[in-house]
């Protein structure tokens, strides 16, 4: 027994160290491209960044600007209609898309893939061809079509009263087959005795969505909601590469606000400061609706 007993803790050794051999390699580009930046800009919040001397140090001077700016709390009030409208009508449609599609068949396999493919393409990309498309002018595919339907010419992305809703659309077509993908693998999951059984119970397709589906999906939807909260309060390529924040801010969202701060302004210490509590923010939100999702569920 004393000669296996080496044996058995070298196993246990290997056993635990090869899922960090791993791991390892990715760990390391995260650590390289993403941890050591983070805390690199939690220290740069600290200070007035000075290019070609060195940084003064001032304390939580940059947080307390973060607080007084008037133009960031423009830019969180649109990122919070952004988030809203957005994750919610996302999940929405994913939802009916999802059962729509429910189904194993070689038809229904082809249209999950066609339909999966706005959400694997470049959101910079996504947002020229949008950008195109909704071209203020009488000629621009989107005014030919709503002009079709007997509506006057769009101004779009032009218009600062309805500029937000206009990228807030596409941003829902991008969203939606990415959550009807989730939605899908939820429902393969729901036993279907269950449909069966209120079937025999005289269960009309609203009871049958009420009290089965959307039960079993529980998961899939924390799922679906914590992810749009985190995409939601980063949003930045789709309204970079289509307004920029403009027209006259309407678009302006936190973290179109921070690029500017940061590469246009080079007030470094400033953007490092919101960029740290927006973090904080988004990881508080996700935090309380995981704890919310699992108090209602039990």
């Amino acid at each position: 027994m004393s000669g296996k007993t080496p044996a058995r803790k070298a196993g246990r050794w290997r056993a635990a160290l090869m899922p960090a051999l791993f791991l390892a390699p990715a760990l390391l580009v995260f650590t390289w491209f993403k941890f050591i930046p983070m805390a690199r800009g939690l220290q740069m919040s600290l200070y007035e960044v000075r290019f070609g001397e060195e940084s003064r140090f001032v304390g939580l001077d940059n947080f307390r600007r973060v607080f007084t700016d008037p133009l960031l709390g423009e830019a969180a009030l649109n990122t919070l209609v952004y988030v809203v409208g957005t994750v919610g009508l996302s999940a929405v449609l994913g939802l009916l898309l999802a059962i729509a599609l429910e189904g194993s068949t070689r038809s229904l396999r082809i249209v999950r893939t066609a339909i999966f493919l706005p959400a694997v393409t470049s959101a910079a990309v996504l947002a020229e061809v949008w950008r195109i498309l909704y071209a203020p002018t009488p000629d621009g595919v989107a005014n030919v079509v709503i002009g079709a339907l007997g509506f006057g010419l769009q101004q779009f992305l032009n218009d600062p009263e309805t500029a937000l809703y206009w990228l807030m659309s596409m941003a829902v077509w991008k969203h939606v087959p990415y959550d009807t993908v989730i939605f899908v693998a939820g429902l393969a999951t729901i036993n279907r005795e269950l449909y069966e059984a209120a079937d025999v119970d005289g269960a009309n397709a609203w009871h049958r969505l009420r009290f089965v589906t959307l039960p079993g999906l529980s998961p899939a939807i924390t799922i679906v909601m914590t992810l749009g909260l985190i995409r939601g309060f980063r949003v930045f390529a789709e309204v970079h590469a289509t307004t920029g924040g403009g027209p006259a801010g309407a678009t302006e969202v936190v973290m179109t606000h921070i690029y500017k701060q940061g590469f246009v302004q080079f007030d470094y210490g400033y953007a490092s400061a919101a960029s740290v509590l927006l973090f904080a923010f988004t990881a508080t939100c996700t935090v309380i609706y995981l704890q919310w999702r699992r108090r209602s569920e039990r």
